[in-house]
């Protein structure tokens, strides 16, 4: 243990913070497979005499655990001083192997540090990406208004409300969705990509802004008969557009 201290002041001075904690993990590791090595629950059974050397080396290693800990973890360090009720030991200790004297008295044990459960752990994960996300979207700069366009060119936009009265995902197609509109003039089927964003199923019954008037294309064999409104939101998510309820289907928009 004499060279850990050594060891440690050189990559302290030369602020290589992340080498000297190794070097003090080290000495936790050092302690750790002699514990386990010499067995003391067991070796207590057939010879107390090497069993009261064993633990008192291990409360010596402690002990200089608490110094070395001690500019990485001060709360920590603390804490493992009041546990062995040792609240004097100085860096110039570091090393030595008599800190604690013979029958001298230890507080009651305690857990050092708080197991955190799997669950804790999701917990903060999600919050951290909940901010991330948040600052995102406050980073997020709104995009400028494109070119002004006459009335007229508007006007010729026919918009309509309608009801969705079937809703399923097109085969061979992840992105698109097959609606059955009541458009109040006898039905539509309008085509949309928005199946990442919806289950069809919650689609159904709602009432929805769409364009009657484009020309139908047919897609995947399928002929759309107009185009649903939707907004895209920050975090680039489809939402589509929906009226008052009251609006009866075929209402127009203007």
């Amino acid at each position: 243990m004499s060279a850990v201290k050594a060891e440690m002041e050189n990559y302290l001075e030369q602020f290589r913070f992340r080498e000297a904690l190794k070097e003090a993990m080290n000495l936790a590791r050092i302690g750790n497979k002699y514990l386990a090595d010499m067995e003391p629950w067991k070796l207590a059974k057939t010879d107390k005499d090497r069993t009261a050397t064993v633990l008192n080396l291990s409360m010596q290693i402690t002990a200089n655990l608490a110094i070395a800990f001690e500019p990485f973890l001060p709360f920590s360090s603390q804490k493992i001083k009041r546990l062995i009720d040792k609240d004097t030991l100085k860096w110039n200790q570091l090393g030595a192997i008599d800190l604690l004297e013979e029958g001298h008295s230890l507080n009651a044990p305690e857990l050092l540090f708080e197991k955190i459960e799997d669950e804790v752990i999701e917990k903060q994960i999600q919050k951290l990406l909940n901010t991330k996300k948040n600052n995102e979207l406050k980073e997020k700069q709104v995009n400028p208004v494109k070119m002004p366009i006459a009335y007229d060119d508007f006007a010729k936009l026919d918009i309509r409300v309608g009801r969705v009265l079937e809703c399923v995902k097109v085969p061979k197609a992840d992105k698109l969705l097959q609606f059955r509109i009541d458009d109040g003039l006898g039905g539509r089927t309008i085509l949309s990509g928005i199946a990442e964003y919806y289950q069809p199923e919650e689609l159904i019954g709602k009432t929805i802004c769409f364009i009657a008037n484009l020309e139908p294309r047919k897609i995947k064999g399928i002929v759309s008969q107009g185009m649903l409104l939707s907004a895209e939101s920050f975090a680039g998510n489809l939402r589509l557009i929906h009226p008052d309820t009251s609006l009866e289907p075929g209402s127009e928009v203007s």
